[in-house]
């Protein structure tokens, strides 16, 4: 490795900071260059198994990791809610001055002198100290509808963060098995490509012993340059789908990594599916979350029309001294206890106003669940119908690169023979490289049906 430098102009301000710059570019270089190993070849690049790029994206996806806090911080509003159902207990400190009405101090008949009053009725003396734990407590309705909104609000939160997982894996998959199926093409664009150039020596041999006029030799390096063109598209196409999904996994989305190939999987039975997209189907749970959520509104709204119950306790001191005993020797220390009852009685028909603006809205919630189990009901069987199609046709598709391939073999040995064009090579060329990037296609087709049934059903 070697590196130059060239003169600049200008001169750094600073010579420290020329020598920061230096080193931040140094730095930058050995991050981007590629590693190698002891005996100075490039290290292989990291396998990534689907199962680990599924759990790099979601360390990496913003949109993932908002649902992820949002189904978090939700689940903490059940248990904030809860606790508005229990009393809560606080130490009240205060002082409180006020003027006094300038008569000065009182003397009783017995001969006890008492502090002047203060000029605010209100308030007890002029100087008056509270120090007093206070125990608050409401009952009513109202806090038992916010913790069943809260526990709603939680599952629906969930079956969100679920839904928002279920689209993350898709996503990774279908890159996945794209990148897999463009590394794919790349060998069939290099496979063609040395085809059409041994068919271009070939035809250039034969036209030399005058066996073959000079058109074969246009034709296939006609083809041949084709088939360049073909495997530059091929390659660019497969960065691009690296690219992609390394954007997902990778803090520097150029990292070298491979993918690594798989047998196809096999289709589960159509009982099992069913099955287990009606027990974990995120969109019906997110969908009953809101209809409780609906319930949990209404019944909010209805608690305006009973009374709540309101009690307090509070032990301590609320006296013109700060002090467990006073001047006179009279403890300060007590305690005071209150219960309110709080009766709608009017309120210009706000409550059933409210009450009917909750329920029109449970009624829309009701029918957004009805129409979530009639469309997973159709999606699991069109998800399904396309899975097992794709699977037929991936079967198909590679018997028929085999049978190219086979066609591709007699045609070369007839036109060595004599026997066929040059036009009929050029033909069974195309062929096979049509029918291998087909079965690519057909395979990825497949996977992405399967993990779109999976994604689904909650399998994968």
């Amino acid at each position: 490795m070697r590196l130059t430098f060239q003169p600049h102009h200008a001169r750094c301000a600073h010579g420290v900071g020329c020598i920061v710059i230096f080193l931040l570019s140094l730095s930058c270089f050995a991050q981007t260059a590629p590693q190698a190993t002891a005996g100075g070849q490039p290290a292989a690049p990291q396998v990534i198994p689907l199962g680990e790029a599924i759990r790099r994206a979601q360390a990496n996806e913003p949109n993932f990791a908002t649902a992820s806090a949002e189904a978090k911080a939700t689940a903490l509003d059940r248990s904030i809610s809860r606790a508005a159902l229990l009393p809560n207990a606080m130490y009240h400190n205060q002082f409180l001055y006020t003027q006094g009405n300038g008569i000065g101090t009182t003397k009783a008949a017995d001969g006890t002198v008492t502090p002047a009053p203060p000029i605010f009725i209100a308030n007890n003396a002029v100087h008056e100290y509270m120090s007093q734990a206070v125990v608050n407590e409401t009952i009513g309705l109202k806090p038992v509808a916010d913790v069943r909104l809260a526990d709603a609000t939680a599952a629906r939160a969930a079956a969100e963060y679920e839904i928002s997982r279920r689209g993350l894996v898709a996503t990774v998959v279908g890159l996945y098995y794209s990148l897999t199926a463009s590394e794919h093409k790349v060998t069939v664009a290099e496979r063609a490509e040395n085809e059409a150039a041994g068919f271009t020596d070939l035809t250039g041999k034969r036209e030399a012993a005058r066996e073959v006029a000079h058109a074969d030799v246009v034709k296939a390096q006609l083809l041949q340059q084709q088939r360049e063109r073909d495997l530059a598209d091929a390659k660019l196409a497969a960065d691009r789908s690296r690219l992609e999904l390394g954007v997902l996994l990778f803090p520097d989305p150029r990292t070298s990594y491979a993918t690594e190939s798989t047998p196809l999987p096999v289709m589960p039975s159509r009982a099992d599916v069913e099955a287990q997209a009606t027990a974990h189907n995120p969109d019906l749970k997110s969908a009953l979350a809101a209809v409780h959520m609906s319930d949990a509104e209404v019944l909010g709204a209805r608690a305006a029309y009973l009374p709540d119950l309101a009690l307090n306790f509070n032990y301590g001191i609320d006296a013109a001294q700060f002090a467990a005993k006073g001047a006179n020797g009279v403890s300060n220390l007590g305690y005071s206890a209150s219960a309110t009852v709080d009766i709608p009685v009017w309120d210009w028909l706000a409550t059933p106003h409210r009450v009917k603006q909750t329920e029109i809205r449970r009624n829309a919630v009701r029918v957004a669940l009805t129409w979530t189990q009639r469309r997973l009901v159709a999606v699991l069987d069109e998800a399904y119908a396309e899975a097992a199609e794709a699977q037929r046709q991936a079967a198909s598709l590679d018997l028929s690169a085999t049978t190219a391939a086979e066609s591709l073999r007699l045609t070369k040995l007839r036109y060595t023979a004599g026997e066929a064009t040059a036009l009929e090579v050029v033909d069974a060329q195309t062929a096979l490289t049509t029918a291998e990037n087909a079965r690519e296609d057909g395979v990825v087709r497949y996977e992405t049906g399967l993990a779109n049934l999976q994604t689904l059903t909650g399998t994968l």
